[in-house]
């Protein structure tokens, strides 16, 4: 059995390379273009884990997480937050939201499936 991962990312080369780089690992990918299809993708695909870019349109990653993490049915899935930010209020911010770590991107890809294995261990 795959893990399944939900990709929020409103940026469509981004969304393209982190996805075709996870999914050569094995992982089952799934999208999502920006918060209100972030929030109903965790319902319909129940993720393992999300991958949440925070600088999305009018609902940013970060009300996005909350939102995921208010549902019962989404509220243990672990949120990883992704940002071309690299300051630490914005970091702060992710982790209060409900995200479980903070990445920053462009994406550094061993450092990041380190941070998914970490974060599918202890959810």
């Amino acid at each position: 059995m795959s893990t399944t991962v939900l990709i929020v990312e409103d940026h469509p080369v981004n969304r393209d390379i982190i996805g075709r780089r996870l999914s050569k690992r094995g992982y089952t990918i799934r999208y999502a273009v920006d918060g209100p299809s972030a929030v109903e993708g965790a319902v319909e695909f129940e993720p393992d884990i999300i991958l949440m870019d925070i600088g999305l349109g009018e609902m940013d990653g970060c009300e996005a997480t909350r939102r995921i993490k208010d549902n019962p049915s989404t509220a243990n899935i672990p949120v990883i937050a992704l940002t071309a930010s690299a300051f630490e209020t914005d970091r702060k911010k992710a982790l209060d939201a409900g995200c479980i770590d903070f990445d920053t991107k462009p994406v550094d890809l061993p450092r990041l499936l380190l941070k998914m294995n970490h974060a599918l261990l202890v959810q």
